[in-house]
């Protein structure tokens, strides 16, 4: 701390700092002392950069313009003011609320296919708010103007189609992880939606549970009985109506016997199975031992 001090606490304005827009704004809700010097540290960072590696450039959102500033004269202080160093930002990609993109935030979306597979991209592509659809496709895809305006004209005519949806949902994936990358999320999406799910392997039927919620059910018992403890059925009646009226699929295979018994030879990947319901009601159920 003394030598932050020392070396470069000196160096900062505080009249300064506080006039950059991403401190004057926070001023009256009120800002910590640690998100206070985050602007010191990645002025720091910068210079460390530039004497390191010769890093000339810092890229960022353009909520980082005065971090990305103060570590360009940062630089100039400490290296001469002849010294050419660059900062660049560009607008941010929001959701519908306002909020940015970024792992700090809830439902975070990586570019790596380890920590976010290409059918989970899809999905989260796929689900965009008709709001934000058309300025996704301008910012994050390849195609031309002609054709987002025809996706644009056709969300107008009929949003619940999701053409605009879905186009960008495949130009995203398909651009980051290739052909088969989109060819995993489509073979995943539609065996998820259709019931087919016998025909994905176990990397595939891991990446379709990855996301889904978990809902805890006691193995061993019948399945009328698991429909009512996981809540898919109000009670014994409406379970057995289900299943007799040929509603009810585990894992894609349609059950007829409310008094089958659901246990491990159940499963579909790892310790759950794919309980559906109709052709829109999916559950992902997790089987524990009692």
């Amino acid at each position: 701390v003394i030598d932050f001090l020392r070396d470069y606490g000196k160096l900062f304005n505080v009249n300064y700092m506080i006039n950059k827009e991403t401190v004057k704004k926070r001023l009256d809700s009120g800002i910590s002392y640690t998100e206070f010097s985050y602007m010191i540290l990645q002025s720091i960072d910068f210079l460390h950069l530039y004497q390191t590696y010769n890093c000339r450039m810092q890229i960022g959102g353009q909520d980082q313009w005065g971090n990305i500033t103060s570590g360009l004269e940062l630089i100039r202080k400490v290296e001469g003011s002849d010294v050419k160093c660059f900062g660049l930002t560009m607008p941010l990609i929001t959701k519908a609320d306002g909020t940015k993109f970024g792992k700090s935030e809830t439902g975070t979306v990586w570019l790596d296919a380890n920590k976010t597979s290409p059918y989970a991209l899809y999905q989260f592509l796929f689900n965009t708010e008709d709001s934000k659809v058309i300025e996704y496709l301008k910012k994050l895809t390849f195609l031309s103007v002609e054709e987002i305006e025809e996706l644009e004209r056709k969300t107008k005519e009929d949003a619940g189609r999701r053409e605009a949806q879905r186009a960008l949902a495949e130009a995203v994936v398909k651009d980051l992880h290739g052909e088969k990358g989109l060819e995993s999320a489509l073979k995943i999406t539609n065996a998820l939606f259709r019931g087919n799910l016998q025909d994905l392997n176990e990397e595939e039927r891991k990446d379709a549970i990855k996301d889904m919620e978990k809902i805890q059910a006691k193995a061993g018992q019948k399945l009328e009985d698991l429909m009512i403890e996981t809540k898919v059925a109000k009670s014994k009646r409406e379970a057995r109506e289900w299943i007799k009226g040929n509603s009810i699929a585990i894992n894609g295979i349609k059950v007829t016997d409310p008094n089958q018994i659901i246990d491990n030879a159940d499963l579909f990947v790892e310790n759950v199975l794919i309980l559906r319901r109709g052709k829109k009601n999916s559950y992902c159920i997790e089987l524990v031992e009692e």
